[in-house]
């Protein structure tokens, strides 16, 4: 099993901060264009443990996969869970972490994923996977500086 950690000061109050990460709908404002994200069903303002979200993404050469995540747990103002039940990979378990600290909110996120396909999937991990899921939180970072700013030292 492989594991993305990364964390961000967002320099804002923690309702504000909630807000924005519990909607699904801030989902495709924080993911690259070039992934051609679409979400395939309604979806509410704000996310519930249970709620199931179909989407379409072209990660790879503009091929459409169809991708289900459910959120599985939600403690309001601290964490969220998302887990992948359709899609590309073996395993996709991913934690949102929200933490008040001196100059705003702390954001961790944990993916822990796993890639089907054996030998070929650990192969294909350094090579695509990889670096694949390194530029969309790279993108995701500096889309969140955009919309919040950068914290002050």
């Amino acid at each position: 099993m492989y594991q993305l950690k990364t964390t961000q000061i967002i320099p804002t109050d923690m309702k504000e901060c909630w807000d924005f990460f519990s909607s699904p709908k801030n989902l495709k404002t924080i993911t690259p264009d070039y992934m051609g994200f679409e979400v395939l069903v309604d979806i509410p303002e704000k996310m519930y443990a249970g709620l199931m979200i179909e989407y379409e993404v072209k990660p790879i050469l503009g091929f459409p996969i169809k991708w289900i995540t459910e959120i599985t747990h939600v403690d309001e103002m601290k964490f969220f869970v998302d887990e992948q039940r359709k899609g590309p990979y073996k395993i996709w378990h991913h934690e949102h972490h929200f933490k008040q600290v001196q100059n705003g909110i702390e954001m961790t996120d944990i993916v822990s994923y796993e890639i089907p396909l054996g030998i070929l999937g650990r192969l294909a991990h350094p090579l695509l996977v990889k670096n694949k899921l390194n530029q969309i939180f790279d993108y995701r970072f500096k889309k969140v500086e955009e919309i919040f700013g950068t914290p002050k030292s």
